[in-house]
């Protein structure tokens, strides 16, 4: 899995927790351990968010309501900031990037 590029390693570790509970309906994993979750950085002096993520295909039915989930778990998670959340498609999401935790959940069966 590769790891969220973030600047702040506290505030990211609370935003990855809230994004935990974002779950890709189609798949059933959650966006973090899929590793849709490319990068979050912290601006703390204008408190705004600045995410960036994929899906895991350009063409997913379910990605605005993915986007929008994610977007609101930020919000609730950081009140007082306001989320910009990139949706990119290069690089384009590869199974390697699911963590072990999700690989494990995936082949559980």
């Amino acid at each position: 899995m590769n790891e969220v590029i973030t600047n702040n390693d506290v505030q990211c570790t609370t935003a990855l927790a809230a994004l935990h509970n974002i779950i890709d309906p189609e798949i059933g994993l959650n966006i973090v351990d899929l590793g849709l979750i490319y990068q979050i950085d912290f601006d703390e002096t204008a408190k705004e968010i600045f995410m960036s993520m994929t899906l895991t295909t350009q063409y997913c039915p379910m990605g605005a309501s993915i986007k929008d989930g994610a977007e609101r778990v930020l919000q609730h998670a950081f009140p007082q900031y306001t989320i910009h959340l990139q949706l990119l498609f290069d690089p384009p999401w590869r199974p390697s990037r699911i963590s072990e935790e999700g690989q494990a959940f995936l082949n559980r069966y």
